[in-house]
């Protein structure tokens, strides 16, 4: 997801995306330990749209 669309969600739904992200981040890890992840850049993604959620929950707390 883009910065400019997570910019426009409240702090609740920022929260629910970056639960929804966990999970796909762990999903993604186990198929990576068995073998069967088949798009590797898929984890990068996922790790970096963590990292700008949390960067934008944390300016809305200031």
């Amino acid at each position: 997801m883009e910065l400019k669309d997570l910019r426009t969600k409240s702090a609740a739904e920022l929260n629910s995306h970056l639960t929804d992200l966990h999970k796909e981040r762990f999903a993604l890890r186990m198929q990576q330990a068995t073998g069967q992840l088949a798009k590797s850049h898929e984890v990068r993604r996922v790790r970096r749209e963590i990292a700008r959620t949390m960067m934008l929950l944390g300016q809305n707390q200031k």
